[in-house]
């Protein structure tokens, strides 16, 4: 991908954010049904890096699938999202709170919000990192995030499989929709190797019940 392409999807304008941040309202009701899980060990794995376990911060929480499975490992988690619709059928725990913050809210008043500077051990961001700004977004984890200490991670699925029925359905599907969706959804295709990742960054990926990881 050209890198004036990439550097555009990666600052989408300010038009666009709007509606990227709705793309998901009107069926916010069935998403939760809809949307996977993440396995369990996946969150253990993360939480074994923190060097605390005090503060998490699930970044477009959508309706809490992620945030739910920090909170098993953190006191508190922040789930924050643009969409209000989707906080409306947000999973309730006992230590998930969640906030809706809209894209006109500043950077220090969702800095105020969630902990302060320097106050996040883990900040988590699941299958939705391609439809942030992404600028925005690293300025605001490099204030929050704990140093030493404190981890950043986002990670994304496609090419789901069910059984040999369903999954030529959906490749259908899929490939009969994909001129519709926004250009940033390839970063997802590209299993977001191609994410503009201003950040260190350590890699793991689950095979069967063995991490693998490189730098």
């Amino acid at each position: 991908m050209p890198n004036a392409i990439k550097a555009e999807i990666a600052n989408p304008k300010s038009a666009d954010r709007e509606k990227m941040a709705g793309l998901f309202d009107q069926q916010a009701d069935i998403y939760l049904d809809a949307r996977p899980t993440y396995p369990l060990q996946w969150y253990s794995m993360l939480a074994a890096r923190t060097l605390h376990r005090s503060l998490a911060w699930d970044v477009g929480t959508g309706n809490g699938q992620a945030a739910i499975g920090v909170a098993e490992h953190y006191e508190q988690v922040i789930g924050t999202d643009v969409s209000e619709a989707q906080l409306q059928h947000a999973i309730p725990h006992p230590k998930v709170k969640c906030l809706y913050t809209p894209l006109s809210i500043s950077d220090e008043e969702l800095l105020s919000s969630i902990g302060g500077e320097n106050s996040v051990d883990l900040i988590t961001v699941a299958q939705a990192v391609h439809w942030f700004d992404l600028p925005k977004f690293y300025s605001l984890v490099t204030r929050l995030l704990r140093k030493p200490g404190g981890i950043v991670a986002v990670w994304c699925y496609n090419n789901i499989a069910v059984n040999p029925t369903f999954d030529p359905v959906m490749k259908r599907f899929h490939d009969t929709t994909l001129p519709d969706w926004n250009p940033n959804i390839q970063y997802v295709f590209d299993g977001y190797k191609t994410l503009l990742f201003h950040l260190k960054v350590l890699v793991w990926d689950l095979k069967g019940s063995h991490w693998r990881w490189g730098i």
